[in-house]
């Protein structure tokens, strides 16, 4: 331990336990020095720190006190209501991770994920960006040589797109959020997969924007269905996710993909292209980016399902009006995004660093698909949705199944699960067969396996 630390770590275990009570005045810097027997700037850091940890208030020309702090008692968690309920709980349960088991959960384990050489990938040579590096905003476009990279990728997708056509992104969701902030106003009609992304639902509900849930088949969405709905309501964006759909996992065909667009002009509406699963799909599955080539589609893709939730860079692309409106938009609601994450991205891609990263976690996709296709098979459980390379399952229950009782029971047993009336726009409709969005990574859990198998048995 350094001796910085040492001091910070013997005065706040002191301020802890109440050894040193809230306004009590510390040794001056000077004394301090000589108590611990280190220099007095030494002394200066660890005050410093203490400061900013909340321990310590400085008073110029008097010194540093103990701070007034209080802290709110927290509530006690009732294990038996923590299952998920509602979007926000969902949400909630997979950011702040109360459950040993996670079954339900969005993102891979953390074996699956590398641990990247950050000082590698922050090593290459200085990028002349045309913008002052280091302390400034940054490019309300984003770091235009990662931009470049994209528009590469994209080129390598069957997607042309020029840099200007490209504009990056707080991930997925910040590219979704100002889509509908930019093409919807309160009671405007957006048709959505169903079952479909869930936080994007909340989104849509937050700005009074009336959902209308599109049926997703096993080969993507219900073409009969959306072309009722769009005659119906008129509306003015279809948000999908064509490929390993979240939270399915299935994947459209090129014959739906066709007919998709096909209505999107007959009726007059805007597809947004959600693809988080891109780096670790075939270049050339069918996109609907790649047959529209950015005229009525938006597209939306991001590192934080394959790379990292913690660099938040997404990005999406459309027709170069649209793409400055967005820029626009981003920079009234949000300034900029991080020029040092997208650089840090743009390390671990030139340095190969990424590329290596997404062939194992290849790898370890296919292979825990295949053992959870087994798992929910010995569970008795369908899958209607064929897999189509990203991390989910849907596995139907039988139709008498309460999936909220069941998440429920599965609580208290440290295992977490995500029903699938969650992810339909309509909760309330009770139309749908109960289902779970199955995490493949967790699928083969013995303690769940054996909780799923005893539950069913009993009910």
């Amino acid at each position: 331990m350094s001796r910085i630390n040492h001091i910070v770590s013997t005065i706040a275990t002191r301020i802890e336990s109440g050894q040193l009570s809230t306004g009590t005045r510390l040794l001056s810097v000077r004394a301090a020095a000589a108590e611990y027997g280190v220099s007095k700037n030494t002394v200066a850091d660890a005050y410093d720190r203490l400061v900013g940890m909340g321990h310590l208030e400085a008073r110029p020309g008097s010194g540093y006190y103990v701070a007034v702090t209080r802290y709110a008692s927290s509530p006690q968690r009732s294990r038996d209501v923590a299952q998920a309920i509602d979007t926000v709980s969902l949400l909630r349960e997979q950011l702040v991770q109360h459950y040993n088991v996670r079954v339900g959960d969005g993102r891979p384990p953390a074996a699956w994920m590398e641990k990247f050489d950050l000082n590698r990938a922050a090593s290459l040579p200085d990028i002349d960006d045309g913008i002052t590096q280091g302390h400034g905003y940054g490019n309300p476009w984003g770091l235009k040589p990662l931009r470049k990279r994209i528009a590469l990728m994209l080129a390598e997708r069957g997607i042309q797109a020029s840099t200007d056509q490209v504009l990056l992104t707080h991930g997925a969701n910040h590219a979704l959020d100002m889509v509908a902030r930019q093409l919807l106003e309160p009671g405007d009609v957006a048709l959505v997969d169903s079952p479909g992304y869930y936080p994007l639902f909340g989104k849509l509900r937050f700005s009074n924007v009336k959902l209308v849930g599109v049926r997703r088949l096993a080969n993507g969405p219900d073409i009969d269905d959306l072309q009722e709905k769009a005659a119906r309501y008129k509306p003015k964006v279809f948000f999908t996710q064509s490929l390993a759909h979240n939270p399915t996992g299935g994947s459209l065909t090129l014959p739906v993909a066709h007919r998709i667009l096909k209505t999107a002009a007959q009726y007059g509406f805007y597809v947004v292209e959600n693809d988080p699963f891109a780096d670790i799909l075939p270049t050339d599955s069918p996109r609907l980016a790649m047959l529209d080539q950015l005229e009525r589609v938006i597209y939306i893709g991001t590192f934080s399902k394959t790379l990292s939730a913690g660099l938040r860079v997404g990005y999406l692309a459309t027709s170069p009006a649209l793409t400055a409106a967005f820029c626009d938009l981003k920079m009234l609601t949000l300034v900029t995004t991080s020029d040092f994450v997208e650089r840090t991205v743009l390390g671990l891609i030139a340095t190969g660093q990424y590329l290596k990263h997404l062939r194992r976690l290849k790898n370890h996709v296919e292979r825990a698909t295949q053992h959870a296709l087994r798992t929910m098979e010995s569970l008795g459980l369908n899958t209607p949705y064929a897999p189509g390379g990203g991390f989910y399952l849907w596995a139907e229950l039988g139709a008498g199944q309460d999936e909220l009782k069941l998440a429920a029971a599965a609580a208290k047993e440290q295992i977490f699960l995500a029903p699938g009336s969650l992810f339909l726009p309509d909760q309330e409709s009770g139309r749908h067969q109960p289902a779970l969005r199955i995490n493949v990574a967790y699928a083969d859990s013995p303690q769940f396996v054996a909780f799923m198998r005893n539950y069913l048995q009993k009910n």
